[in-house]
C-alpha cells in the first residue's frame, strides 16, 4: 500500500497516446471509447482499448474487466428533447468490487492527472459495478 501512495504522490507518467486517442475520438469522430489503465511496473497510463465508430456502449462495458479497475471515456451521441443532434463525452472511473484494495487506491488517486490531460470531458461517472454505469444512467446525465 505505501507503494501506490508513494506513486500517487510522485504521479503517474501520462503517455502521448493517451491524449492522442482521446482527441481523435474527441475531433475526428473515428473512435467510439477509449479505455486506459495503469502500468504499475512502469507507473504510466496506457491506452488499453479502443472502441471503433461502430462500437456502441455494450462493447464498452464489455470492454472492461470484472477484476480489476479502469479508466474509460465515451462519446455518447444522442438527440436532445429539443430535436438537435448532440454529443456529451464521458469519463468513467471504474473500480470493480472485485479488484484489489492497492490497485483501487492507485487509480483514485491516479484519477485527476489523467482527467487534466484529457480536456473537453463533459461527465464523470465512478462505478462499482455495471448497474452504476448503465446506459440508463448516462442517458439520463446526458439529458
Amino acid at each position: 500500500m505505501a507503494m501506490a501512495y508513494k506513486m500517487a504522490t510522485e504521479g503517474m507518467n501520462i503517455k502521448e497516446e493517451c491524449k492522442r486517442w482521446f482527441t481523435e475520438m474527441k475531433w475526428k469522430k473515428v473512435h467510439r471509447f477509449v479505455v486506459y489503465k495503469i502500468d504499475e511496473r512502469t507507473r504510466a497510463v496506457l491506452v488499453d482499448k479502443v472502441g471503433g465508430p461502430g462500437e456502441g456502449y455494450e462493447e464498452l462495458v464489455a470492454a472492461l474487466p470484472t477484476d480489476d479497475c479502469r479508466y474509460a471515456v465515451f462519446d455518447f451521441d444522442f438527440v436532445s428533447v429539443d430535436n438537435c443532434q448532440k454529443s456529451k463525452i464521458f469519463f468513467i472511473a471504474w473500480s470493480p468490487a472485485a479488484s484489489r484494495i492497492r490497485a483501487k487506491i492507485l487509480y483514485a488517486t491516479s484519477k485527476q492527472g489523467l482527467r487534466r490531460v484529457l480536456d473537453g470531458v463533459h461527465y464523470e461517472v465512478q462505478a462499482t459495478d455495471p448497474s452504476e454505469m448503465g446506459f440508463d444512467v448516462i442517458r439520463e446525465r446526458a439529458q
